[in-house]
Parts: structure tokens; sequence; C-alpha cells
């Protein structure tokens, strides 16, 4: 779990720099392309091409083009449809498809993973919910989709990775950026347009959110979800929502609600702590 907890601490500061440096002002595919390069340089030093079995370099760059590429294309669509309270408000269903769906892919149904995730979601819900107007369920639609491919290629990675493998995970990762790189390169070509960063401080952006945020912080994040029990890895999902909203607070001094903040952070907090205990307890009874 503190691969997950880094990874949502630093990943809490990419909302605000997106938001304050890129949105309206680059083109978000051309960010999202920028990204995804970036990120595959970082790894693929690393790779091993010859050792790495065709099977292994497919199902990892279909992975990457599901958690990342096909979900930034959802994501960034929904910003359209919605405004960006709503956005946020809809993706804290993304613990629930994790737990769905690893039990889906596991032939079974655990009452207490969706219990979990549920548990997050209600405390994401605390902190996100506001009133809401409007004919929205198209946009709806949309971000689920964002948070299905999220959730699928988290589970996807972690299952597979769980198999045997005759590499470490950052010898092989390249993978899962290249075919996200894939899916960025044919949206950016079709619905790109020529908007691109104009100071410094945009190309600074960029580039921390390549080479960190997403060269780093998605490997740590899917080497930490193989770490975890699903009902945790669930639940860690919605933690962003409140280190996001702290960070923008702190540092850029935009309006939150402190009170429902600190509820909705403590809920999230205790879906995963709790689940936590289970765990060990679980697997001190089966060493007794």
């Amino acid at each position: 779990m503190p691969l997950l907890i880094f990874v949502t601490v630093l990943w809490a500061f990419s909302f605000s720099l997106i938001g304050v440096y890129l949105a309206g002002q680059v083109d978000s595919y051309f960010s999202v392309l920028t990204r995804v390069l970036l990120a595959a340089l970082v790894f693929l030093p690393l790779l091993h091409w010859r050792r790495c079995s065709p099977r292994t370099a497919l199902t990892l760059m279909a992975i990457g083009a599901v958690q990342l590429g096909l979900m930034y294309l959802f994501y960034y669509q929904s910003f359209l449809l919605l405004s960006v309270p709503e956005v946020l408000l809809f993706t804290i269903f993304t613990p629930v498809y994790v737990s769905l769906i690893y039990d889906l892919l596991a032939g079974r149904f655990s009452s207490w993973n969706l219990s979990v995730a549920a548990l997050a979601v209600f405390g994401a819900a605390i902190i996100r919910w506001d009133h809401l107007d409007g004919d929205y369920w198209a946009g709806f639609a949309v971000v689920q989709g964002a948070n299905l491919c999220f959730a699928t290629g988290q589970v996807a990675y972690r299952q597979f990775m769980q198999r045997r493998q005759p590499l470490p995970a950052r010898q092989t990762f390249a993978w899962f950026f290249l075919g996200a790189a894939l899916v960025a390169i044919t949206a950016w070509l079709w619905l790109g347009k020529p908007q691109y960063p104009q100071t410094a401080v945009q190309w600074g952006v960029l580039l921390w959110l390549g080479l960190v945020a997403s060269g780093l912080g998605y490997f740590l994040w899917n080497k930490g979800a193989t770490l975890v029990s699903p009902g945790t890895l669930a639940a860690m999902n919605n933690a962003l929502i409140p280190a996001g909203l702290l960070v923008n607070l702190l540092i850029w001094n935009r309006d939150a609600d402190i009170a429902r903040l600190a509820a909705g952070g403590a809920i999230i907090a205790a879906a995963v702590i709790v689940n936590e205990v289970r765990i060990r307890k679980q697997g001190s009874n089966q060493k007794d």
C-alpha cells in the first residue's frame, strides 16, 4: 500500500497543474500525446526487446491502450459535456468497477470487496456531491467509460503480473506506454488542434506530468496494485479526491469545504484500514 499512497500524493498535484497551466491553453490531445511519449522514453532504455515474448508485449500494449489511452479519450471528451464538478463526482464509481471486474475475472463474487468499494464511493460522494441540474446523462455515460477503462487496466495488469513473469516489471513496462501511445497518436492526428505550449512553464509542466506523474506514477501504481488486496485497490482509487482537493486548497487557495473534505477523507481511509486489518487477521489465522 505505500506505493499507492505515494502515487496518490504524486497525482494530487496533477489536477491543479493541468487546471492552472494547461486547460484551455494547450490542446488536450497534444498534452496527452506528449505525456505518453515522455513516459515511454523513461522505460524504453530498460526494455528487453529480445527476451520479452510477443505475448507479453501485446498483452501489456493492450492494457496500456485501455487503461491510459482510451481512458484519456473518454476523460477529455467528458469535459465537453459536463462541468468540472460533475466530472469529478462521476469518477467516484471507479472503486466499484475495480471490485466487480476483479471478481468477474476471478470467476467469483466478493460482497466484502464490493462493500469496501462502496464505502470509498460514499466517502468521495460526501466531498464532491453538489447539486446537479440539466441533462447530464450523456456525460455520465462518457465518464463511466473512462472509469471502466482505468479500472479494467488496473485489474488486468494485476492479474497478468501475478502470473510467473521471466522479466522484472521495469524491463517490460515500456510496452504499456507504447500501447497507450498508439491510441494517443491516432486521437491527436484525428482530433488534435494546433494549440501548443507557449511558455517555458507550460513545457515544464508537461515534462513533469510526462516523466514523473505518468512515467513513474503509472509504473508504481500498477506495481502497487499487484501487492494489495482487490478491496484496498478499489478504495485507494478514491483517495485521490481528498488529496487533490487538499493540494489545491493549500497551494492555489481554491475554495473547498474543509468539513466535507475531512469527513470524506476519513471514510475513505477507514475503508482502506478496515480492509487491511481484515487481511492481516486472516493471515494470522492461517498461520495459527
